[in-house]
């Protein structure tokens, strides 16, 4: 049984390596960019659209208020008129209005909720797709120059920023000597 389970491991292991050395990670993260890339376009589109919509609840929410405020000057006619059934009637019409308002204000709200929400994820998704496209520029930039992929980026910036042994060498002498003249 052992027998078994070891060479359906082998198998295994040697299919999971074919497959590793048939994709090529540089396509692969190329492509991972752009899918990335892809669903910001799609959620600016997004936003743009919310925004759109929070414009015309503003109109809409102006419409309303206007024709409340329209509703309070007919009602004002019909009262000093005597006309009761007619001021019934617009009594009727602005509480319709009213509650128009309220469901009107809250679709405002809930837009501006989802709005501030996604403005805030696509900011953050640039900040990483930055991020992203900057380790491809490294990562694609080393390996053209021969560093394999697996070389860590803290070693490549150990060796960058290290200081040539001619410029130790001179500050040193500089130290010195200026402590030996105080």
């Amino acid at each position: 049984m052992a027998l078994i389970t070891r060479i359906s491991r082998l198998f295994s292991a040697d299919f999971h390596a074919v497959l590793d050395r048939m994709e090529e990670p540089e396509i692969l993260l190329k492509q991972a960019i752009r899918e990335m890339e892809e669903e910001l376009s799609k959620s600016e589109q997004r936003i743009k659209w919310l925004q759109q919509e929070q414009q015309q609840l503003c109109a809409e929410e102006d419409d309303i208020e206007q024709t409340r405020s329209n509703l309070d000057g007919e009602m004002d006619i019909c009262f000093a008129s005597g006309k009761d059934d007619l001021a019934r009637k617009l009594v009727k019409r602005k509480l319709e209005a009213q509650l128009q308002l309220k469901r009107v204000a809250g679709r405002h709200r809930a837009g501006g909720k989802a709005l501030a929400e996604l403005q805030a994820a696509v900011t953050e998704n640039h900040g990483h797709l930055d991020n992203m496209r900057q380790k491809a520029e490294l990562l694609l930039g080393r390996e053209e120059a021969g560093v394999p992929l697996s070389a860590w980026p803290g070693e490549c910036a150990a060796r960058e920023s290290a200081v040539p042994e001619e410029e130790v060498e001179v500050a040193f002498l500089r130290e010195k000597q200026r402590r030996s003249q105080s």
